[in-house]
């Protein structure tokens, strides 16, 4: 889960007690009512379908910088997301979708400047790192680091004792564990064997990104992040990923995906495609444009 970092696509566990620098804001929220208009794009809220469901998590005018240079990189983002929805953002190099992501989960290379971000009707830019990962908020980075002398079952076994003792439940000793993790093993078609080595060390593009699913099937999530899964993936190997993510999804769990190629959206289906541009997000469409935007690019937006 999320923890401190010290690289910056680190996906590290902490303990809340240990505490840990997040997301740097220099902005007071304001003491405002919060609503889930979006301006300048068409809003997922006017469907009546989701009038039914719980808002998960609402970004409003959300703007950011990388934390050293001072270079703004967020300008305005608004976003809704409801529970049970899956979300892709596309957009070109440079854009803000993975800047977005990282300020979601608290990361230290970026300063919040303006704007709120409520997750489950709490403020989450107030959250430490680990608190939103506890909170149900799960990110899979784009290029995961290795963690040398920590194996595939002590990791995911202290994410989850720290989400029990969070919910005032016991914590599972390793043999417990150990029938806990197998049927997730299973779902995301992993050997057993796979437990015992360290994470990601040695591994393939493709092992990493398994590891990521087994670490949001283990402690679950109430809205995972997935910065292009696909990326470095042959056709079958992405299959059988999406396949794993779908097997995950529920009418509980929200998904936001940020990827440049359709053929994910092919295999995982998206409630809603956002594309992004210098920063915001500029439009929201269907699934039905995104063959438009990977064979034509973006300046087929302005035209469709």
């Amino acid at each position: 889960m999320y923890g401190q970092a010290h690289h910056p696509n680190s996906l590290q566990f902490t303990p809340p007690s240990l505490g840990n620098p997040c997301c740097r804001s220099s902005h007071q929220r304001p003491l405002t009512t919060l609503n889930t208009s979006l301006p300048s794009v068409v809003s997922p809220k006017n469907s009546p379908i989701q009038d039914a469901k719980k808002l998960l998590l609402e970004v409003k005018d959300l703007t950011a910088v990388i934390a050293e240079s001072k270079q703004q990189i967020l300008k305005g983002v608004n976003l809704a997301i409801y529970e049970g929805e899956v979300h892709a953002i596309m957009g070109k190099n440079g854009s803000g979708k993975s800047t977005l992501a990282k300020v979601l989960v608290g990361h230290r290379d970026y300063e919040v400047t303006g704007g709120t971000a409520v997750f489950k009707g709490e403020y989450l830019l107030d959250m430490e790192p680990e608190e939103r990962s506890l909170a149900g908020l799960f990110m899979s980075f784009q290029s995961p680091i290795a963690i040398p002398g920590v194996n595939n079952i002590d990791f995911p076994n202290m994410a989850y004792n720290a989400q029990r003792r969070k919910l005032g439940q016991p914590e599972l000793r390793p043999i417990e564990f150990y029938a806990y993790i197998f049927p997730k093993l299973e779902l995301v078609k992993m050997k057993a064997d796979f437990l015992n080595r360290n994470v990601n060390e040695g591994f393939s593009g493709g092992e990493r990104r398994w590891n990521e699913i087994l670490q949001l099937a283990v402690p679950g999530a109430d809205l995972a992040i997935l910065d292009e899964i696909d990326s470095g993936l042959d056709v079958d190997a992405l299959r059988n990923v999406a396949e794993a993510v779908n097997g995950l999804l529920t009418p509980k769990i929200s998904l936001l995906m940020i990827t440049h190629y359709e053929r994910l959206l092919n295999f995982v289906r998206p409630t809603f495609i956002h594309v992004m541009e210098n920063g915001k997000i500029v439009k929201t469409v269907d699934i039905s444009i995104a063959k438009l935007l990977e064979d034509e690019g973006y300046q087929a937006i302005s035209a469709s």
